[in-house]
């Protein structure tokens, strides 16, 4: 059985992340156990770009090849891009691995050393030099746009576009969202409010995306962390950090206390939470042993869940009594026209 190598590759960290790597690791050997190859090693190039034969997988790949030429017999790619984004540098390689009587194989490509299938990785590879082309001119055109202060992508909520007077658009703020998206920065600034406050709060006042719908609290979190609300253009990807050309809608001292909360940066100072939907009475009515506050939760039983009001004193030895049997006294107890106290537990 022929031996071979496999070869994955993703050019951003970020795309680490995703189900790129394995996608293209389980594809590459379902197409060997296909052909009858033994998979000797996977090599896994992680945020590396594809125009240069500077990689360091790469270069163990190679290595490794050249040790093991006599039971290796293909290197094998989930497709020609993810081997090499330049023709130039997709034929040196080929060179070598040819020295070595080492064949490319492509898990998604019609390619091997008959005539046609040297003339389809020719033309593949050449495809790929044209888009990745292609590909520089727009990022090169994109950066450009956001180094003059104007923001190319999808509009953020709180914007809208209008032209500029110049044939082009720039970004401004819209009249219905812009204040519920500065009153949510704002309120999560004070550091007085949970996330999840802060999203119902605006929520309710009638925040919504650009498509109607409610904000996810993903979306909401992304939403503050965005610099774009403070002025500030950045794609970490292109190491772009520059001012916009349009009006902020928070200033750089509030979206700074955003940022600090977020990251944990700053501590927050927030309410404590008297009232319980599940105990109404908590800490109104005290226990009739040693006079604190009565407290209340759940307990699990072997089929559900029950509910007790207890002392908050944990040294106290007073009994827990029932939510329902506490809840009823209560009532009964509002019916009496002349009462004592509100002490329900017996001492």
């Amino acid at each position: 059985m022929p031996g071979a190598v496999i070869y994955c590759r993703v050019s951003t960290k970020e795309q680490t992340h995703n189900l790129s790597l394995p996608t293209q690791e389980q594809a590459c050997r379902d197409y060997c156990q296909h052909q009858g190859f033994e998979v000797a090693r996977v090599f896994i190039e992680e945020g590396e770009s594809a125009k240069t034969e500077d990689r360091p997988q790469l270069k163990k790949l190679l290595t490794y090849c050249r040790e093991n030429k006599k039971r290796i017999g293909f290197v094998v790619v989930y497709s020609l891009t993810r081997f090499a984004r330049d023709k130039y540098s997709h034929f040196v390689v080929r060179a070598h691995l040819s020295k070595l009587d080492i064949t490319l194989r492509s898990a998604t490509e019609p390619i091997d050393d008959s005539s046609s299938g040297k003339l389809m990785e020719g033309i593949l590879a050449s495809f790929s030099q044209f888009d990745n082309d292609v590909r520089s001119r727009t990022v090169a055109g994109m950066k450009a746009t956001i180094e003059k202060g104007r923001w190319p992508f999808p509009t953020p909520l709180g914007y809208c576009r209008i032209p500029d007077g110049q044939g082009r658009s720039t970004l401004a703020l819209d009249t219905e969202s812009a204040p519920l998206v500065k009153q949510a920065f704002e309120l999560y600034a004070t550091g007085a409010y949970e996330r999840e406050q802060v999203l119902r709060i605006v929520t309710a006042a009638g925040l919504r995306t650009k498509r109607g719908k409610k904000l996810s609290s993903q979306r909401f979190c992304n939403m503050l962390r965005n610099p774009i609300y403070a002025g500030r253009l950045v794609v970490g990807q292109w190491q772009v950090d520059c001012p916009g050309a349009f009006e902020r809608l928070v200033s750089a001292d509030t979206f700074r206390q955003v940022e600090a909360i977020l990251s944990g940066r700053r501590p927050t100072v927030k309410p404590r939470l008297r009232s319980h939907p599940d105990f109404p009475l908590r800490h109104f009515v005290s226990c009739g042993r040693c006079n604190r506050p009565l407290t209340g939760s759940w307990s699990r039983g072997r089929s559900k869940r029950y509910a007790y009001y207890h002392c908050a004193k944990h040294s106290c030895k007073a009994p827990n009594i029932q939510k329902s049997e506490m809840e009823g006294k209560f009532v009964a107890f509002l019916r009496i026209p002349v009462v004592s106290n509100c002490s329900f537990i017996d001492g």
